[in-house]
């Protein structure tokens, strides 16, 4: 591969916020996708993994999930997020940051920018929204 790919929820309005800001803000050569877009085959990646956690694949085959594809998203970025990606990769920090991945992955629709289809297995959103994500009309 020859670009490191930053993988996310593109269903997620949340998430979706956090990747604009990615794009916007965090100057990094890696590619930033919602896993509904990408060809996850390609990327070794799994639908339940990306339902899970944003990921990490890097351009060497590496791969990290939640807040440890976000370290290394910032460890790819410009001098001041590196900063930021290697305290997140500080082990204290590491350890405290899973539990609140965990916790903002479960409460995502209750933060700015969630929506309640947020909270919902892809399954379920897609019965609700469709895989476009709008509203289904039933005839």
């Amino acid at each position: 591969m020859e670009t490191s790919t930053f993988v996310y929820d593109g269903d997620c309005a949340f998430c979706t916020t956090c990747a604009e800001f990615i794009e916007r803000r965090i100057p990094t050569a890696a590619r930033v996708v919602p896993w509904q877009f990408a060809d996850l085959d390609a990327l070794g990646l799994t639908v339940a993994e990306c339902e899970e956690a944003v990921q990490w694949v890097g351009a060497d085959g590496s791969r990290a999930a939640g807040p440890d594809a976000i370290a290394k998203l910032l460890a790819a970025s410009g001098p001041l997020w590196r900063v930021a990606g290697a305290g997140l990769r500080f082990p204290p920090v590491r350890a405290a940051a899973w539990p609140v991945y965990r916790w903002v992955a479960r409460n995502r629709h209750r933060l700015p920018g969630g929506t309640a289809a947020c909270s919902l297995p892809q399954e379920a959103r897609e019965r609700l929204y469709g895989p476009t994500g709008r509203p289904t009309t039933g005839a």
